[in-house]
């Protein structure tokens, strides 16, 4: 089969590979759809590898290339001798992660038994640490990874159910974490009432959308985000406040708009370096920070010292955990799902590019996402 192999840094190959074989209990997935992620551009750009040795130690693309890719959505093509709840023809989006539940291991260890499975003591995943991911014509996983649509949804839009699950674990790992503020709390003094999201690219737009359709939250809303076309997208689903980091100090404009207090809650969803020092500036004392995005170059550690001082509850999730179904099906994906297919998560417009073919890939993480009227691209095979 074809499959975009990432050589080394920066310099991705299309290849013939051997097409994946089918255990008894997997099934061979057809690619239809693949959504382009940040963590593809930075293990792309080499300002990441999460794929390691038995100590820890990241193993070099030199030694071991990867075929990225782990937003997927594809059809059934060819199903184990052990499968019996999926078909041929079935239309499915996949968790890219294998635990001790998909790989039927037994027993399961202390993540998988709290419905933890992206901390899996034996976790791997597809397109990140090292597995094949979706950027193939093909991919074999356990079928208890494949979860069925059930609407004639657009498969562009059914791969973006793995970013939703995401924030959908990332928003329950901030409901457990009892910190003084709460979305809905009882007590209206430790209610939420001003949250800040940083960036509006995908993952700020699903947040904002979450928050508001899902978790009904109502108050203040704002987002930072200096492309103009994400600020009018983040205007559009919802936000009270748009503000341009380029324009000036985010922090007096947060101040400002909530009469010197700071906001409750503030999403970081950007990974720029520059959002993450204005944190301090722009959270009252004992907020709520949930450290979404990654990268953060440029700024170095000594700006934690202002937001330490203000004691805020941090919250830094990773994946989308959140249990299994009673079929082992993964929970968060299967709520994901639903919620796009019946319109109460949008996707559809900020998918702004679509690629074609496995061949578009190396221009779309050398560059393309750059530009201006980027938000987020899929590549489309089917």
């Amino acid at each position: 089969m074809k499959a975009c192999v990432l050589c080394d840094v920066g310099r991705i190959e299309v290849r013939d590979v051997p097409q994946p074989r089918v255990g008894a209990r997997d099934v061979l997935l057809r690619i239809a759809a693949v959504g382009i992620c940040g963590t593809d551009a930075h293990i792309f750009s080499g300002h990441a590898n999460y794929n390691t040795d038995s100590s820890g130690k990241n193993i070099p693309l030199s030694a071991h290339p990867q075929i990225l890719g782990h937003e997927i959505s594809g059809e059934v093509a060819e199903v184990g001798g052990e499968v019996r709840d999926l078909a041929v023809g079935d239309r499915v989006v996949m968790d890219q992660g294998l635990n001790c539940v998909s790989t039927q291991r037994e027993p399961r260890c202390e993540y998988c038994l709290s419905g933890d499975s992206h901390q899996c003591a034996f976790y791997t995943e597809h397109g990140i640490t090292g597995l094949p991911g979706g950027l193939a014509e093909f991919i074999a996983v356990p079928a208890s990874n494949a979860v069925r649509l059930t609407a004639d949804l657009d498969m562009r839009e059914a791969a973006l159910s793995e970013p939703l699950g995401c924030v959908i674990h990332s928003s329950d790992a901030v409901a457990r974490a009892h910190g003084r503020f709460a979305i809905g709390a009882a007590d209206e003094g430790r209610r939420v009432r001003r949250v800040l999201i940083s960036g509006a690219g995908p993952a700020g737009l699903l947040f904002l959308q979450y928050l508001r359709r899902v978790l009904g939250y109502d108050e203040l809303l704002m987002v930072s985000e200096p492309n103009e076309m994400k600020r009018g997208l983040a205007k559009k689903f919802g936000a009270d406040v748009v503000l341009d980091p380029s324009s000036g100090e985010v922090g007096a404009a947060v101040r400002e708009h909530t009469k010197g207090g700071g906001v409750d809650y503030l999403i970081e969803a950007s990974g720029q370096g520059h959002a993450f020092a204005a944190i301090s500036s722009s959270i009252r004392k004992q907020a709520t920070v949930l450290l979404y995005g990654h990268g953060h170059a440029g700024v170095e550690l000594s700006l934690l010292n202002n937001v330490m001082f203000k004691e805020p509850t941090m919250v830094t999730p990773v994946g989308a955990s959140g249990g299994f179904e009673k079929d082992g099906r993964p929970s968060t994906y299967t709520r994901a799902l639903r919620l796009i297919e019946h319109g109460k998560i949008s996707v559809r417009p900020f998918i702004t590019h679509r690629f074609g073919s496995l061949g578009d890939v190396q221009g779309a993480l050398a560059g393309g996402m750059n530009a201006a009227d980027y938000v987020k691209g899929v590549v489309v095979l089917q």
